[in-house]
């Protein structure tokens, strides 16, 4: 498929999640809206905290890295399994129902949040077993290694790749922000991100984040 354009006719969005990361949960809820407001689609694809930090974790603190080994390799080993099975239409769907009880009902990445969710869904109870199996490692690292070089390695989830100025795609972490703007935010945001992705050169802009994800 083109970078540059959906079987559909609209402009491509490509965002690389962890269902984990509440950060990248505000991002896509932001994109479902600009969704509605331009011809936008949204390409959805998996990334991992576990896989990005990896050869790091000595450097992080027990807490985060606890986190790292012991809860970040379920969720997106689920998703990648039931994208292998049941193709790329189930990403979306399947990343929203993990999120809203993830974050926004305050369940976290238990493997009853994960069932439920596979249920929400309509998608087989069993593919929750893939939680603990990496029988898909392959295939999650393949998709994870594709959003990271498109963006670089110093950053985290998520990452969107939008078309730049030549129609080749410009990738960056973020936009971070909280809450998800909605309507007409919503489109400004997108279409000021569309713009500085059309600046040759442009890379960063940042501030301290003082406030925490406002899960509405």
């Amino acid at each position: 498929m083109s970078d540059n354009s959906t079987a559909t006719g609209k402009t491509p969005a490509d965002f690389w999640f962890d269902p984990l990361c509440p950060w990248a949960w505000m991002t896509s809820r932001w994109m479902l809206e600009v969704e509605k407001v331009r011809d936008v689609e949204v390409r959805w694809h998996v990334m991992s905290l576990a896989v990005l930090n990896e050869n790091r974790l000595d450097e992080l603190p027990d807490e985060y890295r606890d986190m790292l080994e012991n809860k970040a390799w379920g969720p997106v080993r689920v998703v990648i399994a039931a994208q292998q099975k049941h193709g790329d239409a189930v990403v979306g769907p399947l990343y929203t129902a993990l999120g809203t009880r993830f974050h926004n009902k305050g369940e976290g990445p238990t493997r009853e949040a994960i069932a439920a969710a596979l249920k929400d869904v309509g998608l087989p109870a069993e593919l929750a077993d893939y939680a603990d199996s990496d029988a898909y490692d392959t295939e999650l690292r393949a998709s994870h290694r594709e959003g990271i070089e498109k963006v670089g390695q110093d950053v985290g989830t998520p990452v969107i790749a939008v078309p730049g100025a030549d129609g080749e795609q410009i990738a960056f972490f973020g936009p971070v922000v909280t809450p998800a703007p909605k309507g007409e935010e919503a489109a400004k945001l997108w279409d000021g991100t569309l713009l500085v992705a059309s600046i040759p050169g442009f890379y960063e802009i940042k501030r301290t984040r003082t406030q925490g994800p406002i899960f509405d």
